[in-house]
């Protein structure tokens, strides 16, 4: 019965940030889906025209990622995060791609109506990766951040963590101090 109680608290915890999730989601994809059919039905070629919106998506979904969804995780250095969350952006859009090509040019079928419905289910499937994948290598989960942004802070000076005593404390103390105190527990 614990296991339930967990996975029921595990859920009822997720439920506010998959909606934020999906309401900067939403927004993506209207600036995504329907920028790619805008610029397909001007004449831009259908990959150029996914990755042109996608481009533009990927600027809206990581700032409405950073400062709301996940703003309550662990925020990494931004040249880091925003280059991890670029990667993991064109990974997506490689899914995006490769069902739009599949449609395209594997079935042959050109007409708007299958380009959409192509570029739907792989704006659909690079979700459910980019999701997981924020939450994995992107936007951390609550780590001990005392240690952990301490050692960070020691050798990058680009980690800026403070919000409790404790951190600040162990962000002031030089590194010689820490790795001295250190020195009797491996005796």
């Amino acid at each position: 019965m614990p296991r339930l109680v967990s996975l029921r608290k595990r859920i009822t915890d997720l439920i506010p940030e998959l909606a934020k999730f999906g309401v900067v989601g939403a927004v993506g994809s209207v600036v995504d889906l329907g920028g790619a059919a805008y610029l397909h039905a001007a004449g831009v070629e259908a990959l150029a025209a996914k990755a042109l919106s996608l481009t533009a998506a990927t600027v809206i979904t990581y700032l409405g990622s950073r400062f709301w969804t996940f703003r309550h995780r662990v925020n990494q250095a931004l040249l880091r995060e925003g280059l991890l969350f670029a990667a993991l952006n064109l990974v997506g859009l490689g899914i995006a791609e490769c069902v739009i090509a599949f449609v395209s040019y594997g079935l042959d079928l050109k007409h708007a109506i299958a380009y959409n419905a192509a570029s739907l289910a792989g704006t659909g499937l690079g979700t459910i990766f980019r999701y997981f994948s924020y939450k994995k290598w992107v936007f951390l989960a609550d780590t001990p951040a005392a240690a952990v942004a301490a050692g960070e802070a020691a050798v990058s000076g680009l980690v800026n963590v403070a919000g409790t005593s404790e951190e600040e404390a162990l962000l002031d103390v030089p590194l010689r101090e820490l790795l001295d105190a250190a020195e009797p527990s491996r005796r």
